[in-house]
């Protein structure tokens, strides 16, 4: 993570003006950018904070005199946690706003692939804030681009964190068999794991509706690693210690949300990898920074990691449009993977031609309901996507 305080500040002092630069084809029109986020559903727990973080970005900026000039102006739209309402919402949001710049948003693979393809069929960008599937630029080629890490770093670093910091060498291994994240994520953790010389014990894929059934007769393991989505991963984790199983359990990002955990107290010894950890006693300026702005914006709420992604995407997609010094479509899209941006999630850019950026992972452990750091760092080998 950098050290701006605001990552709107960094964004005018690069380009030399409080209003974030100025623009032969500004005229007065405000910059539309969509995002697609599920606020109802399955995967609002991810996508309300994520959508928040959004709208603190945009509200940051016309509050700093706009972008080349101009408002900028955030269409949110609810998927619903459904793939055809992503995809009917995206093509409806492009149609009723023709000069959309770029879209953004969403935090699972699936729905991502819902939305991606409609806009790229319209020549428009799209940055997912939270799909980690390492795959999704090669399904969306030049038009989708990742500002979170892949699935095959998080789980890389996952695993040599059990394997070498907590000296794990046998594993259980749950995954939701019905999500393609959680598919990606254990067969990563796994080769990575067996890789380091650590040995599966048990793979078993599992119903969300049968969430019973995955923990029946498990066999002794160091580790149970969990590839689930947000709602499963707190109530297998409960199911898991009120059976009376005490074995540590790690996790990846769909954990990371932090209201889920505080109504479970009683469950401890979990960790999970994500994108940042946003904790209070996190010294970074950045950090600080935009949970003061958060607690502010939405009084009561909690920032958390997907909160910053949110935050960090929108940020990254003005900086294309400062970059390109134009709105227009192509212009943004040629301009993202020549911009740096140092957001609250770490530095994001695009080297030699990739759509995931190079970051950090953060391992972050749950006890009694609260987040504690636990460290931060690239895993030395990534699997292959």
């Amino acid at each position: 993570m950098r050290g701006q305080a605001l990552v709107a500040l960094a964004i005018a002092v690069m380009t030399g003006g409080s209003a974030l630069g100025e623009s032969a084809d500004a005229d007065g029109a405000p910059l539309v950018l969509g995002a697609l986020y599920n606020l109802s559903g399955s995967q609002s727990g991810l996508d309300i904070p994520s959508s928040r973080g959004a709208r603190l970005a945009a509200e940051q900026a016309n509050r700093n005199g706009g972008v080349l000039g101009r408002s900028v102006d955030l269409i949110v739209v609810d998927g619903e946690t459904t793939p055809n309402v992503i995809s009917a919402q995206t093509a409806a949001l492009i149609s009723a706003h023709p000069t959309v710049s770029a879209l953004l948003g969403l935090s699972d693979t699936d729905m991502v692939l819902a939305a991606a393809p409609i806009a790229a069929k319209r020549s428009r960008l799209f940055v997912t804030s939270g799909a980690t599937s390492p795959r999704l630029p090669a399904v969306v080629p030049r038009f989708l681009f990742l500002a979170c890490f892949g699935d095959n770093v998080q789980a890389a670093a996952g695993a040599e964190w059990a394997y070498q910091d907590r000296g794990a060498r046998t594993t259980i291994v749950l995954f939701n068999a019905a999500m393609s994240y959680t598919q990606l994520l254990h067969g990563y953790f796994e080769r990575r794991f067996q890789q380091l010389g650590g040995a599966v014990v048990l793979t078993r894929g599992y119903a969300p509706r049968a969430l019973a059934a995955a923990i029946e007769s498990l066999p002794p393991a160091d580790l149970i690693y969990l590839a689930a989505g947000p709602d499963d991963a707190v109530a297998l984790s409960y199911l898991l210690r009120r059976s009376g199983v005490t074995t540590p359990i790690l996790g990846g990002d769909a954990f990371d949300s932090a209201g889920l955990w505080e109504k479970h107290p009683e469950i401890g010894d979990v960790y999970f990898t994500t994108h940042a950890y946003l904790g209070p006693d996190n010294p970074d300026p950045a950090v600080a920074a935009f949970r003061a702005a958060y607690a502010e914006a939405y009084p009561g709420e909690t920032a958390d990691a997907f909160a910053a992604l949110g935050y960090d995407t929108v940020n990254l997609i003005l900086a294309a449009v400062v970059q390109a010094g134009r709105s227009g479509p192509d212009k943004v899209l040629a301009a993202l993977p020549h911009v740096t941006l140092d957001g609250v999630t770490g530095t994001i850019s695009y080297p030699d031609g990739s759509a995931i950026p190079k970051k950090s992972v953060t391992i972050v452990a749950i006890d009694g309901g609260r987040t504690r750091f636990v460290r931060s760092f690239t895993p030395a080998e990534i699997p292959p996507r």
